[in-house]
């Protein structure tokens, strides 16, 4: 019976541990003088002049404009261990190692941030970990998290991800990986003869409902217009009318996705997109239309146009007009490209776009920094659409470097109420599933490492499955359940990944703490460097000390369980 009460007591201390460490968006005072004292003060952001017509300087001048405007002031920056913390997460898609965490908080020089995002964007140490994270963000977008892993699928996920690690690897531009993404031909799977793994992002949109999937994805994805509510009927709030859709769909018309069989079976191996002839619903390829039907049961034909209203010839003959070649050349060209671009990566680094949803760029969904959008979306295409220099732009500016606490001047500062956001603080959000995944490896260690690179990959992919809810719908919606549901729970109270980062096994990193010639403050400072980026405070310490007399002065026992209630903190699971 005692020992089940002293198990029962060191569960429910770090329990309680556990619920200490949620951040909070609005500090009270007192939190505020305590943040002043934790981990290391904060570098302060490289001040911009006015004269400062660098992209950096133009965010920091048009928010702190609109900040004016709104009559709210911003937070304070954000502490060194902490600003660490966000940006290896939000572009490296993990956590800092305690290394790489220490080797930062300790570099004295003014430039310091400055040189760490130099240092994750191109240093060849982490172009590996860069293009993995990003490959794995595109992906998601493109055939979304259970794409490639459906029953008698024709998406081959390993080369979506080869062909997108390989982009992001060589820091290939934007328009260029666009133009590949929607012009592509080729085998899906690697290996295989004419591969090109740029032809998963289409090869199940084109065969299914007149390439009704292939439209709304295009479209949506790349240039931020929402017209898949439009192939019935005109939409009730934007300018996207049916015709248009048509016109637009018209552009996919030629392709197919051919299925290739195992050889000797009767089992698809793969897949492989071509570009056909197409004779049209008429017809006559001389002028291949195709048909669509109003309300009102009328029927209407409609040949490719672009959204700009830019026309290409009718002819349905491959070698006369490749329709999706020309679509391609339309897409670089237009307006929305940048602009679409550029809301896509604010909103991952910011944690909220200019509109909301991101991918609706339409006149009737004004953009919360119009201005700003505008200058950026110019800015990244006269840097040759290079992502990396718009992630640096980003993360160097002062919005990203403000600490995630509110404060009594912008406390109503808040997107998630439905407010427009101003991005006076960093807003928190919940790491992504693969986020938690990458930082679980990280702190598990040498434990966590098993197997070839195409073996972990496998091993990730089957973790990511058990939070992946797949919605039948004509866009492929899907959602995930990690969001704080039992699944998740489950897997953070006794998961194996979380078991191996506990793990007191010989050789363990949690073991050689526990037997390193520290005083036990320091080792459980530790613990709290590692996981959240900060020492522990003072009532996370005394909670230390009442866990240890538990466990009988065991104090590998005592960090063990002060580790397990660290990573299932909610302040662990969320980026701030």
């Amino acid at each position: 019976m005692a020992s089940k009460l002293k198990n029962y007591f060191c569960f429910l201390a770090a329990s309680l541990l556990a619920l200490s460490c949620a951040p909070m968006s609005q500090a009270a005072p007192q939190d505020e003088a305590a943040a002043a004292t934790e981990t290391s003060a904060a570098s302060k952001p490289t001040e911009n002049s006015e004269t400062d017509n660098t992209p950096t300087g133009l965010i920091n001048a048009e928010i702190a404009k609109a900040w004016a405007d709104h009559g709210v002031k911003p937070s304070p920056p954000e502490e060194d261990g902490k600003w660490c913390r966000r940006v290896y997460l939000d572009v490296l898609g993990r956590i800092p190692s305690i290394t790489e965490l220490d080797a930062f908080v300790k570099d004295k020089s003014k430039d310091k941030r400055e040189k760490l995002v130099d240092k994750l964007l191109n240093d060849p140490a982490y172009t590996e970990e860069y293009a993995a994270n990003w490959s794995t963000i595109w992906t998601n977008v493109l055939i979304g998290r259970n794409g490639g892993m459906e029953d008698d699928t024709l998406i081959s996920r390993d080369g979506m991800l080869k062909y997108l690690r390989d982009s992001f690897a060589r820091n290939k531009p934007y328009d260029r990986m666009v133009f590949e993404l929607v012009t592509a031909t080729g085998s899906t799977k690697p290996g295989t003869d004419n591969f090109n793994g740029a032809s998963n992002f289409l090869v199940m949109k084109v065969n299914e409902e007149m390439a009704v999937q292939a439209t709304a994805a295009v479209s949506k994805v790349f240039l931020g217009l929402q017209v898949q509510c439009t192939q019935c009927h005109n939409h009730p709030f934007n300018q996207w009318k049916q015709q248009k859709f048509w016109e637009f769909n018209a552009f996919f018309r030629q392709t197919r996705a051919l299925r290739r069989f195992v050889p000797g079976g009767r089992d698809i191996d793969h897949a492989e997109l071509v570009d056909q002839d197409f004779a049209g619903e008429g017809g006559q390829p001389s002028e291949a239309e195709i048909f669509y039907q109003l309300r009102n049961g009328l029927t209407k034909v409609a040949f490719p146009v672009f959204v700009d209203g830019t026309e290409i010839g009718k002819s349905g003959y491959v070698t006369e007009v490749n329709r999706r070649l020309e679509l391609g050349k339309l897409v670089l060209q237009s307006e929305f490209l940048p602009k679409m671009a550029v809301n896509r990566m604010w909103s991952h680094f910011m944690g909220y776009g200019f509109t909301r949803p991101i991918d609706d760029l339409g006149p009737h969904n004004p953009s919360s920094h119009p201005e700003l959008l505008e200058q950026l979306a110019q800015e990244f295409k006269k840097a040759s659409y290079d992502n990396k220099a718009l992630i640096k732009w980003i993360v160097l500016s002062q919005p990203y470097q403000l600490s995630s606490r509110a404060t009594k001047d912008n406390q109503k500062d808040d997107p998630a109420s439905g407010e427009s956001p101003k991005f006076t603080h960093f807003y928190t959000r919940q790491m992504q599933a693969e986020e938690l995944y990458q930082s679980l490896v990280v702190v598990a260690g040498s434990n966590a490492s098993k197997g070839n690179l195409d073996q972990q990959q496998r091993q990730r992919d089957m973790w990511l499955r058990q939070f992946i809810i797949a919605f039948g719908t004509d866009e492929g919606d899907e959602a995930t359940t990690f969001n704080g549901t039992i699944p998740q729970a489950l897997m953070m109270f006794n998961g194996e990944l979380v078991q191996q980062a506990t793990s007191l096994d010989k050789g363990s990193w949690l073991k050689q703490l526990a037997d390193a010639p520290t005083k036990n403050q320091e080792k459980v400072n530790q613990l709290f460097l590692v996981g959240l980026a900060r020492k522990a405070r003072a009532e996370e310490l005394a909670v230390s000390v009442k866990l240890l007399q538990a466990r009988e002065g065991k104090v590998d026992e005592m960090l063990q369980d002060m580790w397990w209630a660290i990573l299932n903190s909610n302040e662990f699971i969320i980026n701030h």
